[in-house]
């Protein structure tokens, strides 16, 4: 793969980022940084690109006419679907896109429709459902919180040293679905930090739906759609672009820095999730901002701490039965 197929990519990342024309300021100015921030590390210079697909001076077929290859091709089709799924399911105009794009790339309709199921799947997961698949995701220790919708600050104790566990087990998690090849491992980083801020706000007496955590993610300024095409950008550095771009220790660099970000925004979440329902939910959403920023760069430090484990855990991961088992009800 060239410069230009990678340009390409990132291209069609983009502009089904903004396939449903309802991406806010804020989202808009995330995955602005996101191109700004990749930039700097291979080269493709990302702002003009990032400009042209908001402004319309790039075409879809342009892009998807630089993609000869069908392993190519596939890669952009579940790299686009990825986008579209990021926040939940996707908008009657991203299904229309999926669909163009899917008949532009020439790809066969039932098996794009088959990967599109699996991700809306994987993407809609149950943010009640268990877990084996994470040691210590399932397992804290506090009384039951059903039903409790609003209770006072402090009605329930959770088992603090429980919590913790839980939200470095997800961050480590997180941290090793980045090392893996498969699109759909990317999918599923989201999902599970649905699912962490869920857990979390029963350990103190909250019963949270899908819509609340995913305004409470975007109130800290994890913006999901921003988040996958950040991800996405690391993995297509440090995965597809080595070669090209500077051999293999800077692909392996690249790679370790995507499952770094994983690992941190992941437990930055957990943290700040403690915080805000442990105190009541009384932070306002100046305060949950910087806490998160905080929590982040705090994170990244911690990450090389951890990063043996993210590998091992990298190593022994079974993909298929974990977004089984996030699927499940």
């Amino acid at each position: 793969m060239n410069t230009q197929q990678a340009r390409s990519l990132v291209a069609i990342a983009l502009m089904a980022a903004f396939a449903d024309g309802r991406q806010d300021a804020d989202e808009r100015e995330h995955v602005r940084k996101v191109a700004e921030s990749l930039g700097r590390d291979i080269e493709i210079d990302f702002i003009p690109l990032y400009q042209d697909v908001l402004l319309g001076r790039l075409s879809l077929e342009a892009a998807v006419a630089e993609l000869a290859e069908p392993g190519l091709r596939q890669l952009a089709f579940e790299l686009a679907v990825g986008v579209c799924e990021a926040d939940g399911r996707h908008s009657a105009e991203e299904t229309a896109f999926l669909a163009r794009l899917s008949a532009l790339l020439g790809l066969e309709a039932g098996r794009a429709e088959a990967f599109i199921h699996e991700a809306e799947a994987v993407a809609e997961a149950p943010v009640r459902g268990a877990l084996t698949e994470l040691p210590g995701f399932d397992d804290w220790a506090s009384p039951s919180a059903a039903g409790a919708a609003t209770p006072a600050a402090g009605a329930l104790t959770p088992n603090q040293a429980e919590l913790e566990r839980m939200i470095l087990n997800a961050a480590i998690l997180n941290g090793a679905l980045e090392l893996l090849p498969q699109s759909m491992a990317s999918m599923a980083i989201i999902p599970l930090q649905v699912r962490l801020v869920y857990r979390i706000g029963k350990a103190h007496g909250f019963e949270l739906d899908r819509g609340h955590i995913k305004d409470f993610l975007a109130t800290t300024g994890v913006g999901m759609t921003g988040q996958y095409v950040e991800q996405f950008g690391r993995k297509l550095i440090g995965g597809l672009l080595g070669k090209v771009l500077g051999g293999a220790g800077r692909a392996i660099g690249s790679q370790a820095t995507g499952s770094a970000f994983s690992f941190a925004t992941t437990w930055a979440i957990g943290k700040v999730a403690c915080q805000y329902y442990g105190g009541g939910r009384r932070l306002d959403t100046a305060a949950l901002k910087q806490s998160f920023a905080g929590l982040f760069e705090q994170a990244k430090t911690l990450q090389a701490r951890y990063a043996p484990e993210i590998a091992q855990r990298a190593s022994t991961l079974d993909l298929g039965r974990l977004t089984a088992e996030l699927r499940a009800s």
